[in-house]
């Protein structure tokens, strides 16, 4: 006898591309095999329709509600769009999702599981850490199961909490789009108009405040100048302009540099010798996922969750130094066989750890041992293990 797949509810604050939504509709594909299927439900509208129309392609349902931040209408809302679908359990991603998703949980009568995506690990004040620790707590009142997408999550959701109860640790997955091929680098180095000697480097990171974009091109500027490496930028963002201008007005730069807006990282990817990564801080960044699942190479700095998707098997962390950036650089590109070997690595570490495959097959043990289905794993068996040396 078949068994129908479960019918899991996302909620998210709007289906941004760059947001917390990105990765739905690889889920949405990768769900079916795990026995689950998911709508999603955003509270309020974007007007890039990227991830809509890759959630359409995946046979999964998307409503937006264009809501208000914080409208009293948003639970009664979200309630009435997952009872059509017949959510089972709901899924919430985001503070404000938490909020409405899980009073909308709680009136479905149905289990709520919480993602983290983002810590705040500086509070401004003692107030402000005492709303940032009554939120946490909240969740862990509320939300049958926190999920945490990385270690420095999980021990900051620990110092707040009290304890690694309700707690699991899944990174967010992608589909496999497969390793890069000659073809695929030939591609673009026609589309830059450089040679096959060039070694060409992207950085997909979204070009605002904080992710680092002024530091790696003053690392670009300390490069001599006869390395020979092009490098893409493929982000967007409000800093986008003052970067183009900054570039056009440095000769060096602009000979070195090439702007490329693109709603496909992968293609950027794929014919690339190389990803920079140089935020200042991030969590775990979905770039350099899509990255290692290309066999991508990556220069990344060591901040936030970066050390558990890059080691120095798939690339090279580096402080968050100019300096120190040009000379990786410098070291990638002028030893091909390095690049060759990390790429080989990134490749199968996405395999083993952040295919999303693996991520739906994870998530499916959370659903079901949420619902208390028959055979579904034992609640406490799923919380993360304390951190070694902790009691």
């Amino acid at each position: 006898m078949t068994t129908s797949p479960l019918r899991i509810g996302h909620l998210v604050d709007s289906l941004d591309p760059r947001g917390v939504a990105a990765a739905l509709p690889d889920l949405a594909t990768a769900g079916p095999d795990a026995g689950f299927e998911i709508v999603v439900v955003a509270l309020a509208r974007t007007a890039d329709p990227t991830v809509e129309r890759a959630l359409d392609r995946a046979g999964s349902a998307s409503i937006e509600l264009n809501l208000a931040p914080w409208d009293p209408r948003g639970v009664l809302q979200v309630v009435a769009a997952f009872r059509e679908h017949g959510v089972q359990l709901v899924h919430t991603h985001g503070a404000r999702a938490d909020v409405v998703g899980s009073a909308a949980a709680r009136r479905l009568r149905v289990p709520a599981v919480s993602t983290l995506h983002h810590i705040h690990d500086e509070p401004a004040d003692r107030a402000d850490h005492l709303r940032r620790t009554a939120k946490t707590l909240a969740r862990k009142r509320f939300m049958t199961r926190t999920i945490a997408t990385s270690l420095l999550q999980r021990d900051w959701y620990r110092r707040v909490a009290g304890s690694m109860s309700g707690l699991s640790v899944i990174p967010d997955g992608a589909l496999d789009p497969g390793a890069s091929t000659p073809e695929d680098a030939a591609r673009l180095r026609r589309s830059l108009g450089v040679g096959d000697d060039e070694v060409v480097a992207v950085s997909l990171a979204p070009m605002r405040r904080g992710q680092g974009q002024d530091m790696l091109l003053d690392a670009l500027a300390e490069l001599p100048a006869e390395e020979p490496v092009t490098v893409v930028l493929g982000g967007d963002g409000p800093l986008r302009p003052w970067l183009e201008s900054r570039v056009a007005a440095d000769p060096a730069l602009a000979g070195r540099i090439a702007f490329r807006r693109t709603t496909d990282p992968i293609e950027l990817l794929k014919g690339a010798d190389l990803q920079l990564h140089t935020t200042r801080h991030d969590t775990m960044p979905r770039v350099l996922v899509l990255g290692q699942a290309t066999g991508t190479p990556a220069v990344a700095t060591r901040v936030g969750g970066i050390p558990e998707i890059v080691t120095r098997d798939t690339g090279a962390l580096v402080p968050v130094s100019a300096t120190r950036i040009a000379e990786e650089v410098v070291r990638m590109v002028r030893r091909p066989e390095l690049r060759t070997t990390r790429g080989a690595a990134a490749r199968e570490r996405f395999l083993q750890r952040f295919s999303a495959t693996h991520w739906a097959d994870q998530l499916d043990e959370i659903y079901r041992s949420a619902l208390g289905l028959a055979g579904s794993t034992a609640p406490a068996d799923l919380d993360t293990p304390e951190p070694a040396g902790r009691s």
